[in-house]
């Protein structure tokens, strides 16, 4: 055999014993004679030593070795004189008998340890490389181990897992698809699905009252650290709920892979906040709820003063930073230029600094009198030594900005601990969204999505104004300001469904064509049903207290959507493009 004991196995306890171990030299180094190896696989590392009076055979070997090389190595267990206490081996090393080079390396572009010295695009087109690095092995074993907690939940929970199609219908309705031609229907297209999201309502129609799949999606848009071209769903389906028992199922799950995997027990049961309320409060449908620094409408306290910007803004609202009423000029300034970058979009930054002997000093003192700001302090429950800042505009817009700022001043006090979790259900959304550019409605979620019970009266009206107070019967598990998944409880009736499609301005022949399979299916006993989706990335991602998904994916893309690694995407060559049909209209850019 070429290993009796991994890397990371062995222990004092295991002193005296003749073992043979395999992995790769993380490095080798002479001192005082002997020569020192670290040996290392992805379970651990373990010492390797060479003594001075070593064969000579057996040293010459030794002294070959490089960064990388692959070897097996047998020897015996000893105790160490200098003990290492930040390896679980550190106790023992292996006093070498033999060493067999079975794969030789050249020396790798960047550094395999904890902290590499490559950069990050150097990493990504070695990717294989930077996968035996420490905290991408770490990232990857967390990933498996919440995938068997989800597989072992669910299927304690009498779900059945069933697999879905990859290649599918292109129904453009959200993101744009990725579209694979056929060759044996020269002129069509298989899309790639965004969601499994039909298949799974035809489950349930088929008598399969609770799925789930681990799945991969696809999704044709802009990248960013949360988000990859391809990624992964934990997608659910039940029959016979109400959303009552999809929330009751789910925080079951979500308690049981924070526990087993982490060790952490949130809380029991979730918080629930209505979609209207987290907007108000936090400027963002998906609140990070760490943290206080809530958002406060204080239109009617200042408004019509005289301060123009003010009075002809729909909405003026303010959050209370605590701690920063020291901050100087030059700070002020940057943090206004900061809400002016497009990717905020405000228009300018009022703030109110509370001195630490409670005295105000405001950008808009000569519009207010110093009761007035006292008000406004008061209703923003500032204290001494906070800082109040103001954003105005279009209601919506401008809790948006607030919400965004909010988040910033929050990472900038450190409020953000990764290590802290505050999940969070948001619930009855708005059903629908009307567009200004389109002069029509869009869903929200999806166009499979049932109203609220209480406000279907209102979905069959035909005024604009009562469709916009449509809440839809959905729900997103939101955790430390990410969304990690949502769904809904589905429109299961086909006149209803019907409806939906009139009201997002889908004409008949376009829903039958691109839907036409569903509704039809509906036709035939569809169950009342529901369900949701995790984003199995982030949700692997938070639980390891990062931003960013790509280290907990093997393989990723770059924000250009390409594997720098395989060079992908890429040309093909023209016989393939002549048995697809198709021609290139991009010229020979290589």
């Amino acid at each position: 055999m070429y290993r009796t004991h991994t890397c990371g196995e062995l222990r004092l306890s295991d002193k005296g014993k003749k073992v043979c171990l395999a992995g790769w030299v993380q490095k080798s180094r002479k001192l005082g004679g002997m020569t020192f190896i670290d040996l290392r696989d992805r379970y651990g590392i373990t010492q390797l030593v060479v003594r001075a009076d070593a064969a000579p055979e057996l040293a010459s070997v030794a002294e070959k070795l490089g960064r990388e090389f692959v070897i097996q190595a047998r020897g015996e267990v000893l105790e160490r004189e200098s003990k290492n206490p930040k390896l679980p081996t550190g106790d023992i090393e292996i006093q070498l008998e033999s060493i067999n080079i079975l794969n030789r390396s050249v020396t790798p572009p960047f550094t395999i340890e904890e902290n590499s010295d490559g950069g990050e695009e150097i990493r990504a087109r070695y990717r294989y490389l930077d996968l035996r690095r420490p905290p991408l092995q770490r990232a990857l074993a967390l990933r498996h181990r919440l995938a068997q907690e989800v597989r072992n939940y669910l299927d304690a929970q009498g779900f059945m897992e069933i697999e879905t199609p990859y290649l599918i219908k292109s129904t453009p309705e959200g993101a744009r698809d990725f579209v694979v031609p056929s060759r044996m229907n020269p002129g069509q297209f298989y899309a790639l699905p965004q969601s499994p999201q039909t298949f799974k309502q035809l489950l349930m129609v088929a008598g399969y009252d609770r799925y789930f799949q681990i799945v991969r999606c696809f999704r044709d848009e802009d990248l960013r650290a949360d988000r990859q071209p391809e990624f992964t769903q934990i997608d659910c389906e039940m029959s016979f709920v109400e959303q009552e028992d999809v929330l009751n199922t789910f925080e079951g799950m979500m308690r049981q892979m924070f526990h087993n995997a982490l060790g952490v027990d949130i809380a029991n049961p979730i918080p629930r906040m209505d979609w209207y309320t987290a907007m108000d409060r936090y400027g963002s449908d998906k609140p990070d709820i760490r943290f206080g620094m809530e958002i406060h409408d204080i239109t009617s306290l200042v408004k019509g003063c005289g301060f123009s910007v003010f009075d002809s803004s729909e909405y003026i609202g303010a959050i209370a930073v605590e701690g920063c009423g020291e901050y100087t000029r030059k700070q002020l300034d940057e943090l206004t230029d900061w809400v002016k970058r497009p990717q905020v979009g405000a228009k300018g930054l009022v703030y109110i600094k509370i001195a630490h002997d409670g005295s105000i000093k405001s950008s808009v003192d000569k519009f207010y009198t110093a009761e007035q700001l006292q008000e406004l302090v008061k209703t923003c429950e500032a204290k001494a030594g906070d800082l109040v800042l103001v954003l105005c505009g279009a209601k919506r817009k401008t809790q948006t900005q607030l919400g965004v700022l909010r988040i910033e001043m929050g990472n900038r006090l450190g409020l953000r601990d990764p290590k802290v979790f505050a999940p969070l259900w948001i619930v009855d959304f708005p059903l629908l969204e009307w567009s200004e550019e389109d002069q029509r409605f869009y869903a929200m979620h999806h166009p499979f999505t049932a109203p609220k019970p209480e406000h279907e009266a209102l979905f069959y009206s035909d005024r604009k104004e009562d469709l916009e107070k449509v809440c839809a019967n959905a729900y997103d598990f939101v955790l430390n300001g990410t969304e990690l998944g949502g769904g809904s409880i589905r429109i299961h009736d086909a006149a209803m469904q019907s409806r939906m499609f009139d009201v997002l301005g889908i004409s008949k022949e376009d829903a039958e064509y691109k839907f036409g399979f569903i509704i039809n299916a509906f036709k035939f006993g569809a169950p009342p049903h529901g369900g949701l989706a995790f984003g199995f990335d982030r949700v692997c991602a938070l639980f390891g207290g990062q931003e960013t998904i790509r280290d907990y994916i093997a393989f990723p893309k770059n924000n250009q959507g390409r594997d720098v690694m395989i060079d992908s995407p890429s040309l093909i060559d023209q016989v393939q493009m002549d048995e697809l049909c198709l021609k290139s209209t991009a010229g020979d850019k290589k």
